[in-house]
């Protein structure tokens, strides 16, 4: 088991926030964590980065990877796992980016931050491959690069080559389709696909949207109010929910044709 979260509570100060969540990921899965606003889906993700904001604990239950106990790391440990073994990818990565600096300044910073050892020439030649396998067109043109000369869907794939340039066996994506149109959520999704094929990660997605759920998962979590409404593979919480808020949900989602995507 590559990722092991058993009996999860989550509180901000003293308000439970997140209880009873519990998550199995094998190596190459992909979890699609889905439900309305404020459920606890990027909470529980947030915690198994070990990057709870402001007064956000873990207040019951254990987060396991590779046999290791995450509650037990220091923030130098964090900052080690942080980027080469685990990575994010955020909602729009374009806020991520510093808009005043260059993309290829960051991006190399970005790695020397995480393997001094490599120098310059060496950490230009990494991104630049990585821009490539993430099918951006002209690596050196991005990389001389302003944030604001690439369009939405460029910025994102910047943030999945950032995440992605140490290989790391953990992928986390918060709601990394929600800024983009259409035409190019289907591209960044595919991506992310193409991604885990090549190098074999596995991907924890939040999204509000059942649709790129059933197109893209291995195993699915619904969540409602902090608490974990239904949970497991794909085929088993899209043909057979168990929960009235799962039903209602894909009651909710529209039809062409008369006939239900996820049959």
């Amino acid at each position: 088991m590559l990722l092991e979260i058993k009996d999860l509570d989550i509180s901000y100060g003293d308000k439970l926030t997140v209880t009873g969540a519990n998550v199995e990921l094998d190596k190459g899965e992909i979890l699609s964590i889905v439900g309305e606003s404020g459920s606890g889906k990027t909470t529980i993700i947030r915690a198994a980065m070990g990057c709870l904001p402001g007064a956000g604990h873990v207040s019951k239950g254990s987060i396991t990877f590779e046999g290791r106990d995450m509650l037990k790391n220091t923030k130098e440990d964090w900052r080690k796992l942080s980027g080469t073994e685990m990575s994010m990818i955020f909602q729009d990565s374009g806020n991520m980016i510093n808009p005043i600096r260059r993309i290829g300044v960051q991006f190399i910073d970005y790695i020397q931050a995480h393997d001094s050892s490599k120098s310059k020439d060496q950490a230009y030649k990494m991104a630049t491959a990585m821009l490539t396998n993430v099918r951006l067109p002209n690596p050196d043109n991005i990389m001389n690069s302003y944030p604001f000369e690439l369009s939405g869907g460029m910025r994102q794939r910047v943030g999945i080559a950032m995440a992605m340039v140490f290989q790391p066996k953990i992928l986390m994506a918060d709601e990394p389709t929600s800024a983009l149109d259409v035409t190019t959520q289907a591209q960044i999704i595919r991506q992310i696909i193409d991604v885990r094929d090549q190098f074999g990660v596995a991907v924890i997605i939040v999204t509000h949207n059942l649709g790129v759920a059933s197109y893209m998962s291995d195993k699915i979590m619904v969540m409602k109010g902090g608490r974990v409404e239904e949970s497991g593979s794909r085929y088993e919480v899209l043909s057979n929910p168990q929960t009235d808020y799962t039903k209602s949900l894909l009651a909710a989602v529209p039809v062409i044709g008369g006939k239900c995507y996820y049959e």
